[in-house]
């Protein structure tokens, strides 16, 4: 059943915030997402957080200053992932800024298939091999639980910085620093930190303690700043909750992107999108550049993807952003495929109705793609509104499976991992993410164990209440908002997990119906109640687009909705993005 309820605001505090100068309609929806003062409108820089509030965050720069003094040799240990690729890049880029080009630093991506996440011994032992052999290795958005990683690096000669943004396990890998936003004792107000984003702020501290050094003066410092359009990529790509400290970072990100001043490789990957930069928002970097990045970590090497974003070489960038682009094509007849054959399973269940009662998902097949499990999952999880767990055979001796989760919001997916690890000792052989993610790995002849360990646990965590697929809307669009202008005005905002985007709600008739490539709802509809104006403001009904939905809607139909301007031909026009269709009477 789906439930359709309006976000409450306080209508005292979107006045405040009209009177401030903010637009009604904006006014109404940042009220709506817990902003209480017009103090909090601002995302300049000044606004972030100060990095001495980040857990050994100065002590760290510190370190890193007497590094690069000494011209001692670092690796950077990426992930595989657009957060762990733009941490990389940016970890690169500022070092080589603060440290001078002759900087002696290198980077390395474990192959996701092979060597596992994070700084495993087996990624050591890779690392200890590089010429030169580096002193000092350097996690970004990985670490937190490479105990036995950091141990073999010491055995090795090589001592280990963790900057990450994941939840620790019961104990913290014995590094040499640590900097990360959720580890015990840091009471860094901002724990939704990406990787990317505690990259950035350790250079931040690390620029200062420069100029406490006397080796930059603020007219002669660095400009890190100019790494935001990567901050901006990576925060928004790793669907991190966009509080007003993220909101900074993304903000200013996206400014320099709108501006034309960003990365080499960013402005190649959104012209690879066919996107336009100048108008650049989040809805670009989580769904068209994101997810090419991300290509290249999920079916290739994400080595790909931090030489794009290392370039300075626009026709290189060119090159290896067409290069990404079509690993991306291929990637989506993968999920397409793997998506086909988990509904075919799935729908056996619906059948004899045993999915009724599952409160989670858990699948597996021997034809299944490593890289593309993630995804997949996602899919499931948002299609069934269920916790859903999809496993691929691993990239050694296929004995064992490795398999990425994503859940819903109230069911805390690592620590319910956590808790079946701890009924069931041995049975996950590892496992590491957060709240709405996680990866694990398990032996493939454990899989109908894991299944029904999994579940029992969901089933004592998850009320129907949780299970029920809700909808949180803000309510009508008044007739004279239907404007390509009102389209224009929401795109330009900062909108994201924590901070949703505007979805609307209304009745309307229906007009026209037909398909788009045989699996798209195209139609023409006319907002019905309310002021009738709208009427006499075009004679043209509007636009609407349900993606992946081929089933017709009734003559009148009550509807969640996104307003967009789409522009063709040089005309601007509204439409509408609908997300759902509410059965029910109930407004």
């Amino acid at each position: 059943m789906s439930v359709f309820t309006r976000r409450p605001f306080s209508e005292r505090t979107a006045t405040w915030l009209e009177q401030s100068g903010l637009h009604p309609l904006l006014a109404r929806l940042y009220a709506a997402r817990g902003l209480e003062s017009p103090e909090e409108l601002s995302l300049e820089l000044k606004n972030l957080i100060p990095p001495p509030k980040l857990k050994n965050c100065l002590s760290t720069a510190t370190l890193l200053a007497d590094i690069l003094e000494k011209k001692e040799s670092m690796l950077i240990v990426a992930d595989y992932d657009c957060d762990g690729a733009t941490a990389c890049a940016v970890g690169l880029r500022g070092l080589r800024m603060l440290g001078g080009p002759d900087t002696p630093i290198q980077f390395l991506v474990p192959n996701r298939f092979t060597m596992g996440y994070g700084l495993t011994p087996e990624v050591v032992e890779l690392a200890a091999q590089q010429t030169p052999k580096p002193k000092y290795l350097i996690t970004v958005d990985n670490g937190i639980a490479s105990e036995a990683g950091v141990e073999r690096a010491r055995e090795l000669g090589m001592e280990v910085i963790v900057t990450d943004h994941h939840l620790p396990g019961d104990r913290l890998p014995k590094a040499t620093a640590i900097v990360n936003p959720n580890q015990p004792g840091c009471t860094f107000p901002s724990k939704a930190l990406a990787g990317v984003g505690v990259m950035f702020y350790l250079l931040v501290a690390l620029r200062a303690e420069l100029r406490q050094r006397g080796k930059y003066t603020n007219e002669t410092q660095p400009k890190v700043e100019n790494l935001l359009d990567l901050v901006a990529l990576g925060t928004v790509a790793d669907v991190a909750q966009l509080d007003r400290n993220n909101r900074v970072l993304v903000s200013n990100g996206l400014k320099r992107i709108r501006a034309g001043i960003s990365q080499p490789g960013i402005q190649a990957l959104f012209q690879a999108a066919a996107r336009d930069p100048r108008k650049a928002n989040t809805f670009d970097l989580g769904f068209a550049i994101g997810p090419r990045l991300n290509a290249a970590g999920r079916l290739a090497d994400m080595t790909l993807g931090i030489r794009l974003l290392l370039t300075d070489n626009s026709d290189e960038a060119m090159t290896l952003a067409q290069e990404l682009d079509r690993i991306n094509r291929e990637r989506r007849v993968i999920e397409t495929g793997m998506q086909e054959t988990a509904l075919a399973h799935l729908s056996e269940d619906q059948l004899d109705g045993t999915m009724a009662q599952r409160s989670s998902i858990c699948l597996w097949n021997p034809e299944w793609h490593q890289g593309v499990v993630g995804i997949v999952a996602s899919r499931l999880k948002e299609r069934f509104n269920r916790p859903a767990i999809v496993f691929a055979p691993d990239g050694n001796t296929g004995e064992e499976l490795c398999g990425s989760g994503r859940s819903l919001s109230g069911f805390h997916l690592r620590d319910a991992l956590d808790i079946v690890s701890k009924r069931e000792p041995g049975l996950i052989l590892k496992f590491g993410g957060h709240a709405m993610a996680a990866g694990l790995t398990i032996r493939k002849n454990d899989f109908e164990k894991f299944d029904a360990c999994f579940q029992e646990v969901a089933n004592s965590l998850l009320t129907d209440e949780l299970l029920e697929r809700r909808h949180a809307h803000d309510g009508a669009l008044a007739p004279s908002e239907f404007t390509p202008e009102i389209g224009d005005l929401l795109a330009e905002e900062i909108w994201g997990q924590g901070f949703p985007q505007p979805v609307f709600y209304g009745e309307f008739e229906i007009t026209q119906q037909s398909l788009m490539k045989e699996k798209h709802l195209r139609l023409m509809v006319r907002p019905l109640g309310g002021d009738t104006s709208y009427n006499q403001l075009t004679q043209k009904p509007l636009t609407a687009v349900w993606f992946n939905r081929t089933q017709t809607l009734p003559a009148t139909a009550k509807l969640a909705y996104r307003l967009v301007t789409d522009r063709y031909q040089g005309q601007a026009r509204v439409q509408l993005m609908i997300e759902a269709h509410d059965e029910t009477t109930l407004a």
